[in-house]
């Protein structure tokens, strides 16, 4: 075998191998590939998805809120109660000190 007969085989052969690669893929992408229905059904998912998330920021959100006027509520009662037992507290002191002087004062008759 010559030179020249030597290139035309491996030009041959690499012709061949590039056309069965070629052929190789476009097989491999005809499996492979997405048809229109599909692609609705993805598009159609991530809608729903979008949508989800934005439900869910919204109701994150609506907590958040309702958190923050539960703690202002509870702050505000828990302050209410502390005033009101401190004014039991002095009430009681007072009922006591009027005992000790309704008692003095009926002990000296």
């Amino acid at each position: 075998m010559n030179r020249t007969e030597f290139i035309t085989v491996t030009a041959i052969i690499l012709f061949a191998a590039f056309v069965l690669g070629w052929m190789a893929s476009w097989v491999v992408h005809r499996l492979t590939r997405q048809t229109r229905s599909g692609m609705t059904e993805l598009d159609k998912m991530a809608q729903q998805l979008h949508m989800a998330e934005e439900a869910r920021d919204t109701a994150v959100a609506q907590l958040e809120e309702r958190e923050a006027d539960l703690a202002s509520r509870l702050a505000g009662a828990e302050a209410e109660l502390q005033a009101a037992m401190d004014g039991l507290r002095e009430s009681r002191t007072e009922v006591e000190e009027l005992r000790e002087y309704i008692e003095r004062k009926l002990s000296r008759r």
